[in-house]
């Protein structure tokens, strides 16, 4: 989300701007952008048609070669700003051969434990193996096992600026977009401290143009109003609590499509689940995904209601077909959860 409305408040500015994320949703070329058009087909199958020999001599990934494109694919079009979000981690993520005008740690918070480590501190350390010598950092969030992150800035000597408040409305709803939006913000204040030209109008647009500017899917997406669905990724314990306090405001029966990757802390997550919504646990062709069968043995286990589907788009045609209108839906969990559904509605 911080990346995508960094993006959209420099284009508002006139900026070139290069957006690189991941992971895509419906096409693969959703990962690389610039202004918010995706890579065209050409290049991708010309760029791997030229390297794939030397990427299979140092036996590259999927990822990597994903972002070396990028990186050529930006160069050729000159771009203004390259907004690169890291994949995992950070110190040993290939993200990190760069060096930034500006870092951004968004969150601490445990996610892909099994090999960024088991606690907020350790994956701290990890994120801030992103921090380079001089280059100031924004972080999004002040809590106390940052010190880690502190002392790593202390000496690079790193300027540490934390996200302030601001009141900005943004195109992206959801209460937890107040975090992502101050984030953002800060950031363009770094940078216009740097020297670089953006306006209040900029920031004021690009924060409400998001979606037309970036096209990003998946972050509290309304897809029906009768009934209400809406779709939102939160693949860790953080995002699940912030996607569950947002429910709080809607009084209807509450119907939530959901299944997890295989790294996450699923008991923690399921635990933290209210007893009173109705689950329905899905699978995907992605091998990364639990099978629901599994899942729903946790659930049993804190009595929570539920059906188990293969995949989530056939648990969402059931319940278009099944539930009332003044019901509602949320397609949450995994990013291949929500990836099966849209890829559905695209066909």
């Amino acid at each position: 989300s911080v990346a995508n409305m960094l993006s959209s408040i420099l284009q508002e500015q006139g900026y070139k701007v290069g957006l690189f994320t991941s992971p895509h949703l419906i096409d693969f070329r959703e990962r690389i952008r610039i202004n918010g058009d995706i890579i065209p087909k050409e290049f991708v199958v010309k760029f791997i048609q030229e390297n794939k020999t030397s990427f299979k001599k140092i036996n590259m990934s999927f990822f990597e070669m994903n972002f070396i494109m990028a990186c050529r694919y930006f160069m050729i079009h000159k771009v203004d700003f390259a907004i690169i979000e890291v994949g995992l981690g950070g110190r040993l993520d290939a993200t990190n051969i760069i060096k930034p005008k500006l870092s951004i740690i968004t969150n601490v918070s445990l996610d892909h434990t099994f090999l960024l480590g088991d606690t907020v501190e350790l994956i701290a350390k990890e994120k801030a193996g992103i921090l380079k010598l001089n280059t100031p950092v924004v972080l999004g969030e002040k809590k106390k096992y940052l010190e880690f992150i502190h002392k790593k800035a202390e000496v690079l000597n790193v300027p540490v600026h934390y996200a302030q408040s601001y009141s900005y409305e943004c195109g992206l709803k959801g209460d937890y977009q107040k975090h992502n939006i101050n984030t953002a913000v800060t950031a363009i204040q770094c940078l216009k401290s740097q020297g670089y030209l953006v306006t209040e109008q900029a920031i004021v647009h690009g924060l409400n143009n998001i979606l037309k500017n970036t096209k990003l899917l998946g972050r509290w997406q309304m897809i029906e109003h009768d009934p209400l669905v809406i779709m939102d990724i939160a693949h860790n314990m953080e995002a699940i609590n912030s996607v569950l306090s947002e429910l709080l405001k809607f009084d209807f029966n509450k119907h939530i499509i959901l299944g997890f990757s295989k790294d996450k802390s699923i008991d923690a997550i399921v635990k933290a689940l209210p007893k009173n919504y109705l689950y329905y646990l899905c699978g995907s062709t992605n091998e990364r995904i639990m099978n629901p069968h599994i899942l729903g043995e946790i659930f049993n286990k804190y009595d929570l209601s539920f059906q188990v589907f293969d995949f989530s788009h056939i648990a969402y045609e059931y319940l278009m077909n099944n539930i009332q209108k003044n019901d509602m839906v949320l397609i949450t969990g995994s990013v291949f959860i929500v990836s099966d559904v849209l890829k559905y509605l695209d066909k």
